[in-house]
């Protein structure tokens, strides 16, 4: 074999690895990149100000504190599914009027929200959601299905929640409900 011929065949190896390469980025980028229902907490901000609003029943901790209790309130009116759960879900971890108590720990916030397939909605908490938990396996159904029962009651298109925290999926919030699935409504817990 002449020197030409092994000079043309190391270049046309380095020109295959150099294409696998490119294409390997390629492909890691398009799976770990935000799915294109992904809404940023600050998007839905700006659409809701156009002042409609909608009636949305969100839910607080019961007197007795053993179940959930549904309370319509009002809620910024954004066009998209995805969008109006953004809406939904802030209006669930924002600090509710007295008498009402918040099933969600203090401080929790709405990182981002997503919609994947066969009506499956994402909601990435903050880091608050587990670290400022008060525990116990009553109050932590209480946390998951508040934001559950709020998403999956008022808009159609959502038949199950998975709960993230900090960008990542987690087991448990608390140490008792598994949160590795996304879990559909829970009629069970709220008070009739």
């Amino acid at each position: 074999m002449t020197r030409t011929q092994r000079l043309l065949i190391a270049l046309t190896a380095a020109l295959v690895l150099i294409g696998v390469a490119v294409w390997v980025t390629s492909v890691v980028r398009r799976r770990t990149a935000k799915p294109s229902g992904a809404v940023a907490t600050t998007s839905a901000d700006a659409t809701a100000s156009s002042g409609r609003k909608i009636k949305a029943r969100l839910y607080y901790v019961s007197l007795d504190g053993t179940k959930l209790m549904g309370i319509d309130r009002e809620v910024p009116y954004v066009d998209g599914a995805a969008a109006q759960a953004q809406q939904i879900v802030s209006a669930q971890l924002a600090p509710p009027p007295a008498p009402l108590v918040s099933a969600i720990p203090p401080g929790t916030t709405l990182r981002a929200l997503y919609l994947g397939g066969k009506g499956a909605a994402f909601v990435d908490l903050s880091k608050e959601a587990t670290v400022a938990h008060t525990g116990g396996s009553q109050d932590e159904m209480l946390t998951v299905y508040a934001i559950v029962n709020a998403l999956t009651a008022n808009l159609p298109a959502i038949t199950s929640v998975q709960l993230l925290v900090d960008g990542k999926e987690v087991d448990t919030l608390a140490g008792h409900i598994d949160l590795r699935k996304p879990l559909q409504k829970n009629l069970g817990i709220i008070e009739p």
